[in-house]
């Protein structure tokens, strides 16, 4: 971008104000060093950095026993929690543009309502429903409301971002879905749904993103899941620096291969909607 360019944008700083720029980067990045040095520090006279605090992971039953049932724990309500709010949100989009009022106002509510309440809140409410009333297997409640608090918040959440797709596509979609004589209901899931959706991916990948997060917050209500294992581990062995690093590497692994995932099947969308004719 050239300096005229540039100053369309925003004012050019000059040689002063390059000068008082350059000296708080530095000052930052030295504060930055000096607060990591001191963490450092306070960490190694603790004995966080011994070898007895890390090898306890080179060890297959601390896996077996601790950290891959909370993984595989994580993993599955996420994949079901995914899915589930996946349709949930489909249902409330095409619900909020109904024809129909009396669908349109209690989509629109379901929404407003689902997505104003904690996920933490709606899986402690839904555990203690569950139990309450022997809806599902003991061994199985802690399963269920996670997978009901992060369905039906993330499932409000992906209704509005679908509708907001469906919002933003020309009006000229629909007209010319309905001049060849495709019913409503076929003109949003044959014309309009697909549009939005790969209109609404990044923001639709981003949320099953949250999703794999948020299932951490099972460990509140007993769920057997990645950091609650971790912390399990963590008092067995007596290293919880060193577990929740791992956890933490691990879950930024696992979110790092969903985005990447997703990113691959956004570009092959995008490739054979280039190359429809």
């Amino acid at each position: 971008m050239s300096t005229g360019q540039a100053g369309l944008l925003y004012d050019v700083p000059g040689p002063r104000a390059r000068a008082r720029i350059a000296i708080l980067t530095w000052a930052a990045v030295l504060a930055l060093l000096g607060a990591g040095f001191w963490v450092w520090r306070a960490l190694t006279a603790n004995g966080q950095f011994e070898a007895g605090k890390w090898t306890p992971f080179l060890d297959h039953r601390l896996w077996t026993t601790y950290l891959l049932p909370g993984l595989f724990g994580t993993l599955l309500s996420a994949a079901i929690s995914i899915v589930i709010s996946l349709v949930l949100g489909t249902a409330l989009a095409v619900g909020m543009i109904s024809d129909r009022r009396p669908v349109r106002a209690g989509s629109t509510v379901v929404v407003e309502a689902f997505r104003s309440v904690p996920v933490l809140i709606l899986m402690i409410f839904a555990y203690q429903l569950f139990a309450k009333y022997t809806v599902f297997p003991s061994a199985q409640v802690p399963l269920a409301a996670v997978v009901f608090g992060l369905s039906v918040y993330n499932g409000a959440l992906i209704g509005e971002i679908l509708r907001a797709g469906l919002a933003a596509l020309p009006k000229g979609q629909s007209e010319a879905a309905l001049a060849l004589g495709l019913a409503k209901g076929q003109t949003v899931r044959l014309v309009l749904l697909p549009q939005a959706v790969a209109a609404m991916l990044p923001a639709l990948i981003s949320q099953m993103v949250v999703v794999l997060k948020d299932a951490a917050l099972g460990y509140q209500i007993g769920y057997i899941e990645l950091i609650r294992s971790g912390q399990q581990a963590a008092s067995f062995y007596r290293n919880f620096f060193a577990s929740l690093v791992v956890v933490g590497v691990i879950m930024i692994a696992i979110n790092m291969a969903l985005t990447r995932v997703a990113t691959w099947a956004e570009r092959r969308l995008r490739e054979r909607g280039g190359r429809r004719p």
